[in-house]
């Protein structure tokens, strides 16, 4: 990578992390399973130090698994109630990603400040008129609206959270 707003870093991720305030603008965790060397990334700990490192506008997305598979939902559950419970802001969204196990997966959004939706700039974006082979500001908007077995579980979680 030449450009000098890129720095990879090779790091514990807790470590690193711990020592970054208010220093990104987005947070991408794209982690395995929650189990094993891995299960410190799934802990509030880790979701409240990647808080910390973001900006005042900052945002964060994980991996959140498959709704097929109950050890996803479980573990969905759990890190989705550690999100909400760190970020004023915390959805969950889907993508079918046919490479993927069951092609149907979950991802997390947390934010400091943007709602996914009501902060969507649209008009914004299509003014760019980039030609995109997925990415639409529809399916942006629709991917956040999930079907009702999943409403179910964000409710509960979401209630027991706060």
């Amino acid at each position: 990578l030449d450009d000098a707003r890129v720095h990879i870093h090779y790091d514990n991720v807790l470590r690193f992390l711990r020592r970054c305030h208010a220093d990104y603008d987005l947070v991408i965790v794209d982690s395995m399973d929650p189990f094993g060397p891995l299960e410190g990334v799934f802990s509030r700990e880790f979701y409240g130090s990647c808080y910390n490192a973001l900006r005042d506008d900052g945002i964060m997305v994980n991996q959140q698994g498959s709704p097929f598979y109950k050890h996803d939902v479980e573990a969905m559950k759990r890190s989705h109630q550690r999100i909400v419970s760190t970020f004023p802001v915390s959805r969950i969204y889907q993508a079918h990603i046919p490479s993927y196990a069951a092609g149907y997966w979950l991802f997390g959004f947390a934010s400091k400040k943007y709602h996914p939706i009501d902060d969507l700039k649209a008009a914004d974006w299509l003014s760019l008129h980039l030609k995109t082979r997925y990415y639409t500001t529809r399916l942006h908007v629709g991917c956040f609206y999930l079907p009702a077995f999943l409403e179910e579980i964000v409710r509960e979680v979401e209630k027991n959270a706060g």
